[in-house]
């Protein structure tokens, strides 16, 4: 009879690739934070990202949102994946939370296919937005808001989305 030979796990750290493992999971298949230390916000299970839920004061802000969004022309909505999405003329140009932030528990994120050089530079200077993307300037932007005086801005930031859109 031939003897198996047991393979060992691999430590820890090697299969987490030195993020750190939630409480209570192991390192191996199960769900690890990326990125590391407490700015680490989105968790990752299985090679899929799950959202964080979002801040009850998220919900109320994104309410006021979503009805100011509504009222925009030519604008319809559909909900995707704990988010309420809005489109101009069939173009995505924002989502709002309804139970998952993005990044964080009280962001919303906005569609640029391009974002202007001018309005690009605005938004790198805007420390609630958070534009890494893949192509600079394109792609998902998202956008903290903090408080209720962050509403305006975030108006004013889905209005450049909406415009972009058409």
């Amino acid at each position: 009879m031939k003897k198996r030979h047991i393979r060992r796990p691999a430590s820890a750290e090697k299969r987490t690739k030195g993020k750190p493992v939630l409480p209570g999971k192991s390192a191996g298949r199960r769900g690890y934070l990326q990125g590391s230390g407490p700015e680490a916000k989105t968790r990752v299970r299985r090679g899929r990202v799950t959202f964080p839920a979002i801040s009850e004061a998220m919900k109320e802000w994104s309410a006021v949102l979503a009805g100011e969004l509504t009222g925009w022309p030519q604008v319809s909505t559909r909900k995707m994946f704990g988010f309420r999405s809005f489109y101009r003329k069939g173009v995505i140009f924002a989502a709002l939370p309804q139970t998952r932030g993005f990044d964080s528990q009280a962001s919303l994120i906005l569609k640029f296919d391009r974002m202007p050089p001018k309005l690009l530079k605005r938004a790198e200077a805007d420390e609630r937005m958070n534009t890494s993307t893949r192509v600079p300037g394109r792609g998902w932007f998202s956008f903290e808001v903090r408080s209720e005086s962050d509403l305006r801005d975030a108006v004013w930031w889905l209005s450049q989305a909406y415009e972009a859109g058409h």
